[in-house]
């Protein structure tokens, strides 16, 4: 996202406009959901996507249009075979599109999605909010604070910001960053793949090991940071909050059980742990032992990742990457 954003700030600040498309509502079964986002600059370069295919195609083209003549607008897009107003696809749903101009230096918009830049950096959840009506420009940023950049911000902003877009009262909220950390507890093979493949989704990883040659930035260079310690005293360098995530995969079951120790009661939003069952159970068993509960332990996601058959530390990674989205998504039972 902060490339994103980035590269539309910039563009902007040397002089060159882009249209916003935004996916504001969307029902069946449709290639992007609401919130997805892209931008298109003069001359048909384009940054993000809102699903490929036709409804892509299309949506470029009435951008380009639009950025002709300095416009916005709103339309809908039917994927039903044989409709006449459809684009000839199967899926069997539809969406809504807004098409929003942000002129060449403009100063508001660029000030908004630098707010989001800075955000990014930060760790406190933060929402893009659109006006949605066609004649409107109207874009700002919120968090659970109250809004930014808007000048008459939607009267119920509360109820917009949540987990997923919510589109309300003619406003859309798409929530851009999202507070919180992958804290990484080992920096073996498994966690050099997974860096990468949570990075590319919108998680900000934090790795840390007890060996400096582990814990080398070189080897994660998409990991927000690096961190090398005892295993034992976790907490001199990281404190867990609520909107983190932690993923234990160190070099073997007593450091795996000294971090468990120490997180098992941090109230984190996810607490996996790699390894064998035969492994599994006996940390299972030690903390008992020290006073934890079978129901403390249940939290753990244990053997981490989702049943997908994953064996190479790549596939792993994969599985991995996708349980921290199926929990940060809300999906029962993740």
């Amino acid at each position: 996202m902060r490339e994103w954003v980035r590269e539309i700030v910039h563009a902007l600040e040397a002089g060159t406009p882009a249209e916003l498309v935004a996916v504001t509502e969307a029902s069946g079964s449709t290639p992007r959901g609401a919130g997805a986002l892209m931008a298109v600059f003069p001359g048909g370069r384009t940054l993000g996507t809102i699903g490929g295919g036709n409804v892509e195609y299309e949506a470029q083209r009435l951008a380009a249009e639009l950025l002709e003549r300095g416009g916005c607008a709103q339309r809908r897009f039917r994927f039903v075979q044989g409709d006449a107003a459809s684009l000839g696809m199967v899926c069997g749903g539809d969406v809504a599109v807004r098409f929003q101009y942000l002129p060449a230096g403009d100063a508001h918009a660029a000030a908004v999605l630098r707010d989001l830049m800075e955000a990014s950096a930060g760790d406190l959840d933060t929402w893009l909010v659109l006006n949605t009506q066609e004649d409107s420009a109207a874009m700002g940023t919120a968090d659970r604070s109250g809004p930014r950049h808007l000048k008459d911000p939607p009267e119920d902003l509360p109820s917009l910001l949540q987990n997923r877009p919510v589109l309300a009262g003619g406003w859309l909220a798409i929530p851009m960053v999202r507070a919180g950390r992958v804290y990484i507890f080992g920096g073996g093979h498994v966690s050099r793949a997974l860096v990468p493949a949570i990075a590319a989704v919108g998680f900000r990883p934090v790795v840390y090991d007890d060996r400096p040659e582990f814990a080398d930035p070189a080897l994660f260079p998409r990991a927000e940071t690096v961190l090398s310690g005892d295993f034992t005293k976790i907490g001199e360098q990281i404190t867990l909050s609520a909107d983190d995530y932690v993923v234990i995969m160190t070099r073997g079951h007593q450091a795996d059980y000294e971090v468990l120790e120490q997180t098992l009661r941090s109230g984190v939003k996810y607490l996996g742990c790699i390894g064998s069952k035969k492994k599994l159970a006996l940390c299972r068993e030690r903390l008992l032992a020290a006073g934890f509960t079978a129901e403390e332990y249940a939290r753990v996601h244990a053997p981490i990742g989702l049943p997908i058959g994953a064996e190479t530390p790549e596939e792993i990674a994969v599985s991995v990457a996708a349980e921290l989205i199926a929990v940060r998504a809300g999906v029962p039972g993740a």
